[in-house]
């Protein structure tokens, strides 16, 4: 089963899903924001915070419940602490739903640079896993952020996904339309590899620029997030035929 382009949120059964594997339709729309406003602070009086959703609290040093360490909710708790250090914005490492096997066998991808869903948050990362749980638990870290005068920034992966080479595995893109969304080889049988992972995605085609824009205009429009780092920025400017 290939994830629609848009899908807003991933989540599955523990086990092999593959016989069982369905689409769901969920509204999103019923989250109470209770008057949340991007806090807009200037660049020149922004300190950032960078960390990784999971290993700022997923040891039991951090003081986080066991039930939500290394998660969204997790990181409410811990709102306090980064108010104390005086820093106004957290940076969260990868947080779009990612492949977790992409990474050799008997290990898991933690980093999360690995893509599958540009609109979902990583399920992994939310204490709730109902159908609704990993969006509202991200959009309740975003509203407790802010009102605690924090903002929150991204960084976002748009240069390759989790599909790798001509020989990986496909989980996105390349069941829909191949030639569109990533800078193949001259031979089109091959994928060129500018970003070191196996792919690299047609930012500059029609189709796949529309995809990041609308991206970028969801994450801000409906998740209030403030602002996006993005990896491997350069790569977004070469053509359909690689050339910077």
């Amino acid at each position: 089963m290939v994830p629609a382009r848009y899908s807003r949120e991933a989540a599955r059964q523990p086990g092999d899903n593959a016989a069982t594997m369905k689409s769901v339709v969920a509204d999103p729309s019923a989250y109470d924001w209770e008057g949340d406003a991007p806090l807009r602070r200037p660049s020149a009086r922004t300190i950032i915070y960078e960390m990784h959703v999971r290993g700022f609290t997923r040891h039991p040093s951090s003081g986080v419940a066991e039930a939500k360490r290394g998660t969204y909710a997790g990181l409410i708790e811990k709102i306090p602490y980064l108010r104390d250090l005086g820093v106004t914005a957290v940076e969260l490492l990868p947080v779009f739903q990612f492949d977790a096997q992409d990474c050799p066998p008997g290990r898991v991808n933690y980093w999360g640079y690995a893509p599958v869903s540009f609109f979902a948050p990583h399920q992994a990362y939310s204490s709730r896993q109902d159908a609704l749980g990993p969006l509202d638990e991200f959009r309740d870290m975003v509203k407790a952020l802010h009102r605690a005068g924090l903002e929150i920034i991204l960084d976002v992966v748009f240069n390759h996904t989790a599909e790798g080479d001509e020989n990986g595995p496909t989980v996105c893109f390349r069941g829909l339309e191949n030639r569109a969304y990533y800078i193949l080889e001259p031979d089109r049988a091959r994928y060129a590899n500018y970003s070191g992972t196996g792919n690299t995605l047609n930012a500059n085609h029609p189709l796949v620029r529309r995809l990041i824009l609308d991206s970028l205009r969801y994450w801000v429009a409906q998740m209030h997030v403030d602002g996006f780092r993005f990896d491997l920025a350069s790569i977004l400017a070469r053509d359909p035929w690689g050339r910077p």
